[in-house]
């Protein structure tokens, strides 16, 4: 082979020796002849985690780390109290068989210290991000799981052991860039009722509250977000207890970092991709014990904490300058009488129940019924409070009470014993409470007697012998009421709807028994039935007592009449026979949509295909009423409530009783009776009762969102944010943490970007112009994607609940686009 033909290949050697260096430095192995310089690094067998040399943010000193994805995301540190000063460093497996972390002068700046003779240990990097040396049998020598840093991992265990008093927990990093341990620490303490605690030092500072086999009861997060789901606590036979969490599966990765503030942060990745970074920590009542002993913190209030009832501050002057750390007394003495079968005997003490709580410290746990815990707690002289849950039980307190703080959902109630004086103060201002109020109200009711009796007497006067007449003309009004609906209807050119007989119906419901009632709205009850032909019906019968009259009965029957879609629900007929009046539809099997996506059970049914089938069946639906069919219809009142699924759960719209009729030069209507559902009527409908087609695109986004998220925008509540379900949404969006507000049962990654792009198209749906929401035939062009690049959406209406403070409300009126506070003073909900 010439000289030319070697400078020819000198290319390709090249290559092969580069990608011969990578593969090598890429193994997951460590051996005592195959070690890491500070340049290569160790990649597990997946690929998604790597062991090598790094410098923190901000630093120069060199570490051996594991991270995933990049160095930006570690997640264990060897020598984090024995930093590198150079790029000389080298990780290998020592002539003692440990794996050690050696100086450019062969010192050890770390190693994995394990006593056991061992014979050609071998160290190697696991695709759970665990770092394990193993000897030439493989078995466990050493794990970085047994010895964790500042991250709780999926898979990785954190234990107490009540009997040895040994604790496996994870540690802070001094600062950013600065591995070595800080101050705080966070494990799992008190063994008889488990709960997460984080340690600033030796000073508790933040406690998770019991664990009762489905949620720490302390932590209200879990009881409205979906991604702090997956934790597991258990219990070994050796007294240790422990906690571990999972994924939903394979595509996510999540890490919860303790920080060097001594926050929790949960940071999850999808497909490698970081999605989303959240604190579990975001109110000034987490901090541990801040109201002091007997003081309850509540951060809806302003100032944040106070005394328990029939408590006031120790020291008055330091309170009134919010220094509570001396906490509250009682201002009356417990008598501690005695109880005879179980009730309390004369002047003897008695409880303040707390709902939705987070318990103090120190529980004591025992068994028994909720009614024994009160007892036991009454019989108990030195017992301050009592609490039960159905899966931990009994739970009492003795002595001062600590860390109590108040929620606006989840908890548990807590009950504090009282002693009786202040029970009989209680008494005393309920009784004045409730004199004042009856007395206001027969004032007004009075007052509204005599304003009638003298509008009644005027009309009189005015009408003299014509009120005979207008009696007359009511009677008879009721003597053809059937006979002038069924005028209505012939006006109406409905001729060709068939009116069904009362008796046909009666049969056909088992004469409207309890066990056919499928549900009941504004406008009465809905009952199955089947006519004699077999065909089953869904029986509307309108209540005598109904906010639905005949207005909405008449407009429902003209509009829905004359419509034929796939997506909207048949009407079959009508039964109008004395004062009854019936609307008969096609039966659907699957009842409403609420029944499915919110029922914790029933949603698991409806996997994304499912759920993207029901909105693209929604949106044909809605797009029809405006632009397709004969009418151009503005429905009003889109929600789950109204949007019924078939066998196959294919979605109709249905109730169209506050659906109104547009001639086609019409864009908007104006009313002053708004009529609708508080959540899914758009902003200058609520207000100020402008509707149009851009309305219900705003209740079809309130729709799509609470599909996405199996939420209902009318429960939903973040009480540190004061956040709406839509305020949640943007708040997410923004943060790119789009994980935390999808429902777990459609995080599935093959699907995040349809997800995505839903979220996406139901933003634009909600804001609170009605100019920026798109029209539901460009919305139909977004969900099939004939649309490929959709606008940036701005901010949403009702994007905080009202329940804000006043404080928090002017702090953040500058930030809001939309005006939320309004007072209405002729709306009809329903």
């Amino acid at each position: 082979m010439g000289i030319s033909s070697l400078r020819n290949l000198l290319p390709v050697f090249l290559v092969i020796s580069g990608f011969c260096a990578d593969f090598c430095t890429a193994s997951d192995t460590i051996t005592t002849t195959q070690f890491i310089r500070d340049s290569e690094i160790v990649r597990s067998n997946n690929s998604e985690f790597e062991l090598g040399f790094f410098s923190p943010e901000n630093a120069t000193n060199r570490y051996v780390g594991i991270w995933y994805v990049s160095d930006s995301n570690v997640i264990w540190v060897a020598n984090r109290n024995q930093p590198l000063k150079d790029s000389s460093g080298i990780l290998t497996i020592s002539g003692d068989n440990n794996l050690v972390v050696l100086n450019g002068d062969k010192e050890v700046a770390w190693t994995s210290n394990i006593s056991n003779k061992a014979s050609n240990s071998t160290a190697q990097l696991l695709n759970t991000g665990n770092l394990v040396l193993l000897d030439d049998t493989g078995r466990t020598l050493w794990e970085s799981f047994q010895h964790p840093g500042n991250s709780f991992l999926p898979n990785l265990v954190i234990s107490t052991n009540q009997k040895t008093g040994e604790k496996l927990k994870v540690t802070s990093w001094k600062s950013p860039s600065d591995p070595s341990i800080g101050t705080f620490s966070s494990g799992l303490e008190r063994p008889s009722t488990p709960e997460v605690f984080i340690w600033n030092q030796t000073q508790p500072y933040w406690r998770s509250g019991p664990w009762n086999g489905q949620v720490f009861i302390g932590l209200s997060k879990m009881y409205t977000s979906s991604y702090l789901n997956g934790f597991d606590v258990g219990r070994e036979e050796n007294g240790s207890v422990h906690i571990t969490y999972s994924l939903p599966n394979g595509s996510f990765f999540g890490t919860i970092v303790l920080s060097s503030e001594g926050k929790l942060v949960l940071t999850t990745w999808m497909n490698k991709h970081k999605v989303g970074m959240r604190t579990v920590q975001d109110s000034i009542c987490d901090m541990y014990g801040l109201c002091g002993t007997f003081g309850s913190c509540d951060p809806r209030n302003s100032p944040i904490c106070s005394c328990l009832r029939g408590f006031e501050p120790r020291n008055a002057e330091e309170w009134n300058r919010r220094n509570w750390t001396s906490g509250c007394m009682r201002r009356a003495s417990l008598r501690c009488g005695k109880v005879k079968n179980g009730r309390d005997t004369d002047k003897d003490d008695g409880f303040l129940k707390l709902p939705m709580t987070k318990v103090p410290d120190f529980a004591e746990k025992s068994y028994g019924s909720e009614e024994m815990c009160r007892i036991q707690c009454l019989n108990n002289c030195n017992c301050t409070a009592y609490a039960y849950d159905a899966a931990i039980g009994c739970m009492s307190w003795n002595g001062n009470l600590i860390d109590v703080v108040r929620f606006s959902r989840g908890g548990v109630d807590l009950y504090i014993r009282e002693a009786y004086s202040e029970l009989e103060r209680e008494k005393k201002v309920l009784k004045v409470v409730i004199i004042v109020t009856v007395a206001v109200g027969v004032i007004i009711i009075v007052a509204a007697y005599i304003v009638w009796w003298w509008a009644a007497r005027h009309f009189a006067r005015r009408k003299g012998n014509n009120g005979a007449l207008t009696l007359e003309i009511e009677e008879s009004h009721l003597k053809n009421h059937r006979a002038n609906l069924i005028e209505d209807l012939k006006i109406a050119k409905l001729e060709e709807l068939p009116l069904f007989d009362f008796g046909i119906i009666a049969t056909a419901t088992n004469n409207f028994s309890f066990a056919n009632k499928l549900g009941r709205g504004g406008f009465g009850t809905v009952y199955k039935g089947e006519l004699r032909d077999g065909q089953e019906i869904a029986v509307k019968r309108l209540s005598r007592a109904s906010g639905q009259g005949l207005e909405e009965f008449m407009n429902e029957v003209v509009v829905i009449s004359k419509l034929q879609h796939r997506n909207l629900v048949r009407l079959l007929g009508c039964c109008i026979e004395g004062e009854e009046k019936m609307l008969i539809y096609e039966y659907m099997p699957n009842k409403s949509l609420d029944a499915f996506v919110f029922d914790p059970i029933k949603k698991k049914a409806l996997d994304w295909k499912k759920r993207l089938n029901i909105i693209e069946g929604i949106s044909r639906g809605v797009l029809y009423l405006h632009r397709d069919s004969r009418l151009k219809i503005i429905h009003r009142d889109l929600k789950p409530s109204n949007i019924l699924l078939d066998g196959e759960l294919n979605p109709k719209i249905s109730d169209f009783g506050m659906a109104r009729i547009f001639q086609n030069n019409e864009d908007e209507g104006n009313t002053r009776r708004v009529v609708g559902t508080y959540g899914y009527m758009s902003p200058e409908y609520a207000m100020e009762g402008l509707f149009s087609e851009k309305s219900d695109v705003f209740s079809f986004g309130v729709l799509l969102l609470e599909i996405i998220s199996g939420t209902k925008v009318t429960s939903f509540y973040v009480y540190e944010h004061s956040l709406s379900l839509l305020g949640f949404a943007w708040k997410s969006w923004n943060e790119e943490d789009i994980i935390t507000f999808i429902d777990p049962e459609i995080s599935a990654a093959d699907f995040i970007n349809e997800v995505r792009r839903c979220m996406h198209i139901g933003l634009l749906c909600v804001q609170e112009l009605a100019r920026d929401r798109p029209s539901m035939a460009t919305v139909m062009s977004m969900l099939n994607s004939d649309i490929v690049n959709l606008p940036p959406p701005c901010h949403p209406a009702f994007n905080k609940r009202q329940g804000a403070s006043s404080s928090e409300s002017s702090q953040q009126s500058n930030k809001s686009c939309s005006l939320n506070s309004v007072t209405l003073t002729n709306m009809q909900g329903r």
